[in-house]
């Protein structure tokens, strides 16, 4: 499965908005993705709750993966998302 670490920049981290957008944009992939936090829990991208849950804050690093054709180029543009404050659109 192709894996990509990301350090997330929006100012809050992945809180309200920006998890919403992220969220939106994995269940739009086209394939199953996973998003990890640094303590190694591991959620369904797709899913806002499970994006809250993990507690992720502003230059904390996570972890995405995704499986199946397209994988790479879902996970570049879900990578970009991450690495874009979010909280300034």
């Amino acid at each position: 499965m192709p894996e990509r670490t990301v350090t997330v920049a929006s100012r809050i981290g992945l809180h309200a908005r920006p998890a919403a957008l992220f969220s939106q944009a994995a269940a739009h992939a086209g394939v199953p993705v996973t998003i990890s936090n640094s303590a190694g829990k591991s959620v369904n991208a797709a899913s806002i709750l499970g994006v809250l849950s993990l507690g992720v804050d502003h230059g904390e690093q996570v972890t995405i993966g995704a499986d199946g054709e397209g994988a790479e180029a879902a996970l570049d543009a879900l990578a970009d998302l991450l690495e874009t404050d979010l909280d300034k659109e």
